[in-house]
């Protein structure tokens, strides 16, 4: 299938198809879950720096309503279209019902390269597609709640905050109009890292099942286990971080300039201020240059994670990709060709819908503090320590021994925010993976873990729609 003629929604709805017969779900169901229920596409001038008028073109897209608000990023990128855009509603909508975070699915995109714009005309921009929001009902704490996705970050949301605040000046709750803010406008700690973190956890969790290893021939656990990184970026520099940290040996690294291999392992930090000062991951002291970017996904390892954009693996390449599993950190780096060669080589694809819900997570624990207007741990940290404390007190006086200094302080530690985001995550993203992999094993019929996790995704969010009395 070629570039031109690809549909990203429409591979997205045969992955949906392909699930949708392991169901019990009545064809007409199936097809309201299928569909984007609201696409608002938009045209705005802006005037640039330069005095000259360019006309934008925008989209957001809300494809499910069972629950609200509805959720999902904004993209800056010149590649944005009306597909691509109702593609990424729909898998948040799967997404989000996987990992029983309690959203709708919707996605928003605006066709430029941020890279060509200054920081004023990204102001303007962003404004103007904020205000156009606003006008329709397409934004609002309880309607649909943006947050930063490619091109994007906790600026242009502080921008999308401070333009919705300034049109609704008595809403208590406006914070929760958008997540992904910077912590001092009511983001919250760990959301920088939370898609890369939440990789690495469904993945952990995944290498930690014995049957699964032994079947793929690896041993239990990600120690050892090596690594290729496909991407840089936030989800790619912060999966490839903490990969290295549980000790994964990073053998691979790829950007859009070029990859990068050392079979003895890369220092992820290092390579990232080698780019930082140079520009390029190439020519890292100890590393050997591959011709392409692509290269670094057909090396032999036993976890590939493309985090970079979709479709970069596809039935051209699939055939000469090694890795024994594949970790989708990106959002569809996999066509529905490359799947089908994976399922006959019997290579574990963990996929995107539940395994880059890391940001959606903790932007859910973002907007609930937003509502609650409290700091997580404020209310109980301190009361924490003081009980660990008196406790642990009591335990060396009961036993006439002293606990060591590293021991102690972890013991008396009261929970941070950050602390509470880090284990609501990981609890998140093991009882995701476990879901998903239970509902594999209980039917065998299932091809691939894809389609079990659309199977999961589809009985919630039918079972929603069911409880709402939508189908009499």
């Amino acid at each position: 299938m070629s570039q031109k003629n690809y549909s990203f929604f429409g591979s997205v709805e045969k992955s949906f198809e392909r699930a949708a017969k392991f169901t019990t779900w009545e064809r007409g169901i199936l097809e309201q879950i299928k569909e984007c229920n609201g696409v608002f596409q938009i045209r705005f001038p802006v005037k640039r720096d330069d005095g000259s008028i360019e006309v934008i073109e925008a989209y957001r897209v809300q494809h499910s309503q069972h629950k609200t608000p509805c959720k999902g990023g904004i993209r800056f990128a010149a590649e944005v279209n009306q597909d691509e855009v109702m593609a990424l509603a729909a898998l948040m909508t799967f997404k989000c019902a996987i990992v029983n975070v309690p959203f709708g699915g919707a996605k928003g995109g605006i066709k430029i390269n941020p890279r060509k714009y200054s920081a004023y005309e990204l102001e303007k921009i962003t404004r103007r597609y904020t205000a156009e929001l606003i006008k329709k009902n397409f934004i609002g704490p309880g309607i649909d709640v943006p947050a930063p996705d490619y091109g994007t970050g906790e600026r242009e949301m502080s921008w999308i905050l401070d333009t919705y605040s300034a049109m609704h000046p008595s809403e208590i709750d406006a914070a929760g109009c958008v997540t992904g803010k910077p912590v001092t406008q009511g983001g919250v700690r760990g959301r920088r890292e939370a898609t890369g973190l939440g990789v690495f956890f469904g993945l952990r969790e995944v290498c930690n099942m014995p049957d699964v290893m032994k079947r793929l021939g690896l041993t239990v656990g990600v120690e050892g286990k090596k690594v290729v990184v496909q991407g840089l970026g936030n989800v790619g520099y912060h999966s490839a971080k903490f990969f290295e940290d549980a000790g994964a040996i990073i053998i691979g690294l790829a950007e859009y300039e070029g990859s990068i291999h050392n079979p003895n392992g890369l220092n992820v930090d290092e390579v990232f201020q080698h780019r930082k000062a140079t520009g390029s991951i190439l020519n890292f002291p100890g590393a050997t240059n591959l011709p392409k970017n692509t290269d670094a996904l057909e090396l032999e390892c036993d976890i590939l994670i493309p985090a970079a954009l979709e479709n970069v693996i596809n039935g051209e390449n699939a055939p000469r990709v090694k890795a024994k599993i594949i970790g989708e950190a990106a959002n569809g780096p996999l066509t529905p060709e490359a799947d089908e060669v994976f399922i006959k080589k019997g290579i574990l694809v963990v996929p995107d819908m539940f395994l880059n819900a890391g940001g959606v997570t903790v932007s859910y624990f973002e907007w609930l503090k937003n509502l609650s207007h409290v700091r997580y741990g404020r209310l109980e940290k301190r009361f924490t320590e003081n009980l660990n404390t008196h406790i642990l007190g009591q335990m060396e006086e009961l036993t006439g021994k002293k606990v060591s200094t590293e021991e102690r302080e972890f013991i008396m530690h009261g929970p941070d925010e950050v602390d509470l985001v880090y284990s609501g995550l990981e609890e998140t993203m093991i009882n995701a993976t476990n879901e998903v992999m239970d509902e594999w094993k209980n039917n065998p019929s299932i091809p691939d873990m894809r389609t079990a996790a659309y199977v999961v995704a589809i009985n919630k969010v039918g079972t929603a729609y069911a409880e709402l009395g939508i189908f009499p």
